[in-house]
This record gives structure tokens, C-alpha cells and sequence, in this order.
């Protein structure tokens, strides 16, 4: 089975918005084991939206679409799709209904243009938004299927998740399990080195690596008769990459971050955290408190950009930074006990660099960064030099950060078990 994915919307070929949806609805075919060969941004035009659907329809069994499908003139989507199928559109009472209360429930004026979200081609199955007003369609035919999703990704994903996936496995005579194994500490070329043997020798599980800054995601997929089979035929590649890589694998649940493994090392064992950032200006911090329940485990997070908040808030001697500068192992160390004993917590995260593009030099160029972890009072601190651009440097550092934390508590949390 084939599958080909549209993403319409003249914002996104002006570059004005991020293309997530095509990312994340890729890596859900390739989940379940359905080929995507071609991938196409196109404007909100009608004629060159026609044109391509119908090159899409020829290529692929699926046609994948996301966006277009406001109440505006230009969100023409669902109208060129259902011509290009010859499908007539009809007004669905439950869609308008929705829409309807949806606006209620904010206090919105519901316009007269709003009700064309609820016309959907006849004969379609359609897919109720439970985060917005636009449903989603699908409308198959001898030759296609199309799947109609909303652009916004808050909108797409849950839709994704909880109706295009059942639906597009119902499709399959056979059943998909994948696994993705999730790696902090190492790059892509050496986890790749290191699988290169069994990436060699795949068929069925197939093995694929993905680089994301700071990790790098394994995905392990098989086909079977059953889900049963699958799962069977994965468990074994799995256990061998776990024996390879060991403790920086840090997942096998594919909805589980980096941030979420930290926070919950940090709550199973009863700590809390202190954060003090420079170079990253409140990043780190930001990650951690995405995870549900940070706050039972973040206590304070400060950022010191200036020395003289790093001498106030974290009493990092004046001598240390007159003598080894604010970009040090000296000032990341004190920066972490300072840290750990403003908030008064068990463990604590220090970061100071140079994110450019200015203030490097031959000593220390753009991108050096010193990352201290303090845990118990036990200081690990660590040198890195990155490079990109500034906001690179910042994603990098941060990266790092977590990972060192979670290198840290493990190897302080082993001792303390056997101590």
C-alpha cells in the first residue's frame, strides 16, 4: 500500500509556517509499515491543487491532504478534492452542530461562512474534530482514497491518532508492530555504526535511525498475520539494541521524551531540581516543566546572564570570574552548588556558554559551552563545543543538559543503592 502526502496552504511555500504536519503523518505510515514515495506543498490555489491530486491519485492508493479546510474563500481543499472526484458535497448535521457549540461554548460570533466546514462529500466518512471546528474527510473511491485533516497540528495529530490510524489499519490484511528505541549520549553515524550489522541483514523487522538534536530514535518495525506475531518478531531486535547501548537508551515508548525520562527519575527517587541557565536563557527549564507533575520536582530556576546576577543569585565568587571568566568549568561548578543551595534542592543543573554570534574568540570560540550537575552535593562537570547558529548552540546545550543530568543520576543513584 502507498500512500502520498499533500500539505496545502501558501503560508507554508512562503516559508511563513513550519511544515510539522507532513513530518508527523510520514512517520505515522512508516509506523504502519505503508510506503509514503512523495511529499508536496502546494499553494491555495485550485487549478494547481487539482492538478496535483490528480498526479498524487495515479501514483499512490492514499492521498494524504492537511490544511485547507477553513471557512474562508481560500481554504478550497474539500471543494477541489470532491470535483476531482466527482463526488457533490452535502451538509453533515452533526459537523454543524458541533461548530455551532463550539462557538457557544466560547462566547464567539458564529458567521454565515463558518457553516461551510460542515459540508462534506456524500458518502465520506467523517472524522469530528474534538479540538476545532473543521472536521476531517475520508472519501475513497475505486481508484483513491483521500484523507481530508485540518492544518493546525493541534487539530491534525489527535485526529491522526485516534481515527486515520485505526482506519488505515483496518485497511491491511496483514498487522504492524513498531518500537522505537530512544538514545541520548551518542550521534547518528555511531548508532548506525553500531547497528550497521543488523540495519545489513534487515528484511522483517525493518530498522530505520532518525538524528533529533541530542538523541537518536531507532524505530524497529515487523509485519505479521497478527499484532501478536509482529510484537514477537521485534522483541528480539530490541532486546540486542538494548544489549548494545545499554543505559543511553532512555525509552522504548515512542510518546515518552527525553524531559519526561529526567522528571521521572527525579520523582521515582524522591529529589527536586534547581535550574540555573546562561547561555540558554530558561530552555531547559522550559522542557522540564512540559512534563506533567514538574511541579513536585522543580523548586526554582534562575537565569544568571550577567556575572553580576551570577554573583547575587548563585554566589559565584568574584575572584573566579575575574580569574577564569563566566565561561568556565570553575563558574559552571559554582554556578551548580550556588544553585542547589538557593533553592534548596537535592539536585541542580548549571549552564554558561557562548551562543554568538559574537563574544567568541580563539580561546573560547562560539559554541563552547560547560554544563555542571550537581546531585547530593556530588559535582560532575562537563565540556562541550557546539556549532550552528545561535539558536542551534541553545537546542544543542540543552540537549546536552538533559542528558548529562539523566548520566548523573543514574550513576549517583547506583551508588546510593549499593552504598
Amino acid at each position: 500500500m502507498k500512500a502520498e502526502i499533500i500539505c496545502v496552504g501558501t503560508e507554508i511555500l512562503m516559508g511563513n509556517i513550519v511544515n510539522t504536519n507532513a513530518a508527523y503523518i510520514a512517520e505515522g505510515l512508516a509506523g504502519l509499515g505503508i510506503s509514503c514515495f512523495y511529499q508536496t506543498v502546494v499553494g491555495d490555489n485550485d487549478s494547481r491543487l487539482l492538478e496535483l491530486f490528480g498526479e498524487a491519485s495515479k501514483r499512490a492508493d492514499i492521498v494524504i491532504l492537511s490544511g485547507g479546510l477553513g471557512p474562508t474563500e481560500d481554504d478550497l481543499t474539500k471543494e477541489t478534492v470532491a470535483r476531482a472526484m466527482g463526488q457533490n458535497l452535502v451538509l453533515d448535521d452533526k459537523a454543524w452542530k458541533q461548530i455551532q457549540k463550539f462557538f457557544e461554548k466560547r462566547n464567539l460570533k458564529l458567521t454565515d461562512n463558518n457553516k461551510k466546514q460542515a459540508y462534506v462529500p456524500r458518502g465520506a466518512k467523517v472524522l469530528y474534530n474534538k479540538n476545532g471546528t473543521a472536521p476531517g474527510i475520508i472519501a475513497e473511491s475505486e481508484k483513491v482514497t483521500a484523507i481530508l485533516l485540518p492544518g493546525p497540528p493541534g487539530e491534525l495529530r489527535p485526529m491522526w491518532d485516534d481515527q486515520v490510524v485505526p482506519y488505515l489499519k483496518s485497511l491491511s490484511k496483514e498487522a504492524f508492530f513498531t518500537e522505537m528505541v530512544k538514545i541520548c549520549g551518542s550521534g547518528e553515524s555511531f548508532v548506525e555504526t553500531d547497528l550497521k550489522d543488523l540495519i545489513d541483514a534487515q528484511s522483517n523487522p525493518t530498522i530505520a535511525t532518525y538524528a533529533k538534536t541530542g538523541e537518536v530514535h531507532v524505530r524497529v518495525t515487523a509485519r505479521a498475520e497478527n499484532e501478536k506475531e509482529a510484537h514477537k518478531l521485534v522483541k528480539p531486535v530490541v532486546k540486542e539494541i538494548k544489549k548494545r547501548f545499554g543505559s543511553k537508551i532512555f525509552t522504548t515508548d515512542e510518546n515518552v521524551t527525553l524531559e519526561a525520562a529526567v522528571m521521572q527519575l527525579l520523582n521515582e527517587n524522591g529529589l527536586t531540581l534547581g535550574t540555573a541557565e546562561s547561555l540558554t536563557g530558561g530552555m531547559l527549564t522550559s522542557r522540564l516543566i512540559n512534563v506533567p507533575g514538574a511541579s513536585d520536582v522543580i523548586k526554582t530556576g534562575f537565569i544568571t546572564y550577567s556575572n553580576k546576577s551570577k554573583r547575587k543569585f548563585l554566589g559565584v565568587k568574584r575572584s573566579t570570574l575575574d580569574k577564569y571568566g563566566a565561561v568556565s568549568e570553575q563558574c559552571a561548578k559554582e554556578m551548580a552548588k550556588g544553585c542547589a543551595a538557593a533553592s534548596k534542592s537535592d539536585v541542580s543543573v548549571s549552564l554558561t556558554g557562548i551562543a554568538g554570534p559574537d563574544g567568541g574568540s580563539e580561546e573560547k570560540p562560539v559554541g563552547l559551552t560547560y554544563i555542571g550537575v550537581s546531585v547530593l552535593g556530588k559535582i560532575k562537570v562537563k565540556k562541550y563545543l557546539f556549532s550552528g547558529e545561535r539558536e542551534k548552540i541553545r537546542e544543542s546545550a540543552t540537549a546536552a543538559a538533559l542528558t548529562l543530568l539523566r548520566h548523573c543520576l543514574l550513576e549517583n543513584l547506583t551508588e546510593r543503592t549499593f552504598a
